[in-house]
């Protein structure tokens, strides 16, 4: 079945990415949430990738390298995304909550430091900016993350921000849960 969280967020993000767009993947892994927004915004668009494992930048930058695609590539938490951008200025952001598949099993995203990240978020997006959050929580810390997640996301400002959660209510083994978060 080609349904899964992965092609709802790619999805998703298609919709609402124009060329010209400025986005951020907050947690860069593999690289390719990083390309999509690369292709999507194209060459007048800008895109900036974060992590915090050096593994996960040199993916993220050989895989935009092999597809001619250019990227900043941050080796930094996506807590410190502020940093780097003007507040009100992003289009899209993209979140994979969890742990870097293949990487450092003792490396992975924790429900204080992805709450704040998440409200960073909030300040970066333009009026009519999204984000795209995939809460991948199986393993020994995600389901506590899955839960400070959820809880967090029903106290968003339902005058400012709209969020919808998924839930794949007939899959087995923890299925990563699909959030979509809108602007007004």
């Amino acid at each position: 079945m080609g349904l899964n969280t992965l092609s709802l967020a790619h999805d998703f993000i298609r919709r609402h990415v124009q060329p010209g767009a400025h986005c951020i993947d907050a947690t860069a892994g593999r690289g390719r949430d990083t390309a999509l927004l690369c292709e999507l915004a194209g060459a007048s668009g800008r895109v900036w990738a974060f992590d915090i494992q050096q593994s996960a930048i040199d993916q993220t930058n050989a895989l935009l390298a092999s597809r001619g695609l250019s990227a900043e590539v941050i080796l930094d938490s996506h807590v410190n995304m502020a940093q780097y951008v003007l507040p009100e200025s992003i289009d899209c952001i993209v979140f994979n909550f969890g742990r870097l598949p293949g990487g450092d099993p003792n490396i992975f995203t924790t429900p204080d430091a992805s709450i704040q990240a998440v409200e960073t978020g909030l300040s970066l997006l333009k009026p009519g900016g999204v984000m795209s959050l995939s809460l991948y929580y199986g393993g020994a810390n995600g389901y506590e993350e899955r839960d400070a997640l959820l809880e967090y996301f029903r106290t968003i400002d339902d005058r400012k921000y709209s969020v919808l959660t998924c839930d794949w209510a007939n899959r087995k083994n923890d299925p990563p849960i699909p959030v979509f978060l809108w602007r007004a």
